[in-house]
């Protein structure tokens, strides 16, 4: 017997945080960039098997300036890069990243002068979706991740802590050279 069962019907429980966490989980709108074999796969999540809409972002967007995920999916070429940079630069706050397929996270099987090893190089990543290319469950799989990533931030003062605690954390790590049992 909990405080719930004590309320009469009708009434919720939560906090602002947690209600502007649905709200910005709830409506994510996102700008493809595909840029390769990866922006297949991308497109096939759209279609009725998959379906972005259940997610609340059937609406992919044109234009930067309304929407607040991008997903790179496929290789970034050198001179694409200043263009992707423009893009993210111009969605509106708060904006996330999906690197898609390994081509984007890491630049793949093109270890040369022209393709970018990795878009997080140029963009800050939030979810790194691996293979080559990957299918549209996968995506499905890394827009959940990020709707919980989206609906667990803080807000306002909590917010500025929670990055605090999380660059300490990364400052104290050892480096993978001290770490015992690795060779």
């Amino acid at each position: 017997m909990g405080l719930e069962e004590k309320l009469p019907s009708g009434f919720l429980l939560s906090t602002v945080e947690q209600v502007a966490g649905w709200a910005r989980k709830s409506s994510v709108w996102p700008a493809t960039f595909g840029l390769a074999c990866c922006a297949i796969e991308m497109m096939a999540t759209g279609d009725p098997r998959h379906d972005f809409a259940r997610f609340g972002m059937e609406r992919a967007s044109a234009t930067p300036r309304q929407a607040d995920l991008m997903i790179v999916a496929g290789r970034v070429s050198q001179k694409m890069a200043p263009v992707l940079r423009q893009i993210y630069d111009q969605m509106s706050e708060p904006k996330w990243v999906i690197a898609m397929g390994v081509c984007a996270s890491s630049g793949g099987m093109f270890n040369n002068y022209a393709i970018v090893q990795g878009v997080d190089h140029i963009v800050p990543v939030d979810i790194y979706l691996p293979g080559c290319p990957p299918r549209p469950e996968m995506l499905l799989d890394a827009i959940l991740k990020l709707h919980d990533k989206i609906q667990n931030t803080k807000l306002g003062p909590h917010r500025a802590k929670q990055i605090q605690e999380l660059e300490l954390s990364k400052v104290r790590r050892l480096p993978l050279l001290n770490q015992t049992g690795v060779s």
